[in-house]
């Protein structure tokens, strides 16, 4: 019997080494042919056949299934890490790893490039923007000051006959842009029903009407100065409470927190959640404010000017920007209630409408993602995007008197 089993293993010996010869062989053959990976894995599929061919010829009853544990498992397990090449290829597949592209970044390049064709055009009309200054101005006003005298008297420069707002290709390609996150309809977005929405607000110096405040406190321009909070969309937000106040008597209270800067830390991802209970309770001792502004800058690629003029002053574009609370995966998002969504995007929709009379190459667009943003908390409510970070302070600061003058025509009604 002993015989018998030094002859099984001379035989096993003999079978495997002839086998890693063959193996080897075949092993540089495919590396000459197609590289080391497909060598690997062909070398690896090989050995593992000889193997499995060896422990069944050495123990034929652990090739059983594996719902047949027991010891012929573990025996047959010992088998395997005696033959090298099991445990070398042991773990080789390999796996794509695919990066997560659903970060800021990546919404602000896919913003910008289903608007990048529209910036185009509005550019085009630069020209003739400039055409349309006013004439007779004081030499000694400065570029606010005239833009401040004459918005009492401007009168529409451009027309939108009606029966172009009944087309909802038209309000698709002219007003909105639908982020690939969210849907929308002909039925949500009808000009009509916007026009048609009473969002006057009777003025009243006595109460605040307006709060202004910043998810995003922390965003600057090209030429912000760090740490001076008046060179940010801070500084630009107060410069829009001034104006709101001292040409327009309204009553604006300016919120100035940080809810994207905590600890020392930035983190944008949360400042919606941290803002939402201070807007709450501003908005709670404050019952009398009805129009809600969230003011941003929004973030595109470097080569990218969103600068228009304004009666010959070198002004920012500013966008509109609206959630759903819905998104094209999800649907509507129950944990996300909003009542106001149709109020909201009438709010946008009268502004844009007047602004692209008023002043037709100063605003990009109405974008529509798929959450809340807290707009669910007046039905006056906009998140606002002055510029972007290839903006000048200026620039920025010039965007929000024909902002201000738009936002009073549609408060109004006039």
């Amino acid at each position: 019997m002993r015989d018998g089993q030094k002859t099984a293993r001379i035989v096993l010996l003999v079978c495997i080494s002839a086998m890693s010869f063959y193996l080897l062989g075949k092993g540089i053959s495919v590396l000459r042919e197609d590289g080391w990976r497909k060598g690997k894995s062909m070398a690896a599929s090989a050995c593992l056949q000889a193997g499995e061919a060896a422990l069944s010829l050495y123990l034929p009853q652990s090739v059983y299934e594996e719902e047949q544990s027991g010891w012929l498992q573990e025996l047959a397990g010992w088998a395997r890490e005696q033959l090298p090449f099991f445990t070398f290829f042991a773990g080789t597949e390999e796996k794509n790893v695919v990066e997560d592209d659903t970060t800021i970044q990546a919404m602000i390049e896919e913003n910008e490039k289903r608007i990048a064709e529209r910036i185009q055009e509005e550019n085009s009309r630069k020209a003739e923007e400039e055409s349309r200054q006013p004439e007779d101005v004081p030499e000694t006003e400065t570029p606010a000051e005239q833009e401040t005298a004459a918005s009492p008297e401007l009168q529409p420069v451009a027309e939108i006959p009606v029966e172009n707002l009944q087309n909802y290709e038209y309000l698709l390609n002219e007003f909105f842009v639908v982020d690939p996150n969210t849907v929308t309809d002909a039925a949500q977005l009808n000009a009509g029903t916007f026009l048609e929405k009473d969002l006057t607000l009777e003025r009243d110096s006595a109460q605040p009407q307006i709060l202004i405040y910043h998810t995003h406190s922390q965003e600057g321009f090209a030429d912000s100065v760090e740490g001076d909070v008046n060179t940010t969309v801070i500084g630009v937000g107060e410069h829009l409470a001034q104006i709101l106040r001292d040409q327009y008597g309204y009553q604006v209270i300016h919120n100035m927190d940080s809810f994207d800067l905590v600890d020392g830390v930035l983190d944008r991802s949360k400042a919606y959640d941290y803002a939402l209970p201070v807007i709450q309770q501003i908005l709670e001792e404050n019952p009398s404010i009805q129009v809600v502004i969230d003011l941003h800058r929004d973030g595109v690629n470097e080569d990218t000017r969103l600068v228009t003029d304004v009666n010959g002053v070198p002004t920012a574009k500013v966008m509109f920007f609206n959630g759903l609370s819905k998104t094209a995966e999800d649907g509507e998002l129950g944990y996300l209630p909003n009542p106001y969504i149709e109020d909201n995007l009438a709010f946008s929709f009268q502004m844009e409408y007047e602004a692209k009379q008023y002043f037709p190459d100063f605003t990009r667009c109405i974008y529509l993602k798929g959450y809340r943003y807290n707009l669910h908390l007046r039905p006056r409510s906009v998140l606002l995007e002055v510029g972007a970070q290839t903006n000048t302070v200026e620039e920025a600061m010039n965007a929000m008197d024909p902002f201000a003058y738009i936002l009073n025509k549609v408060l109004q009604g006039s």
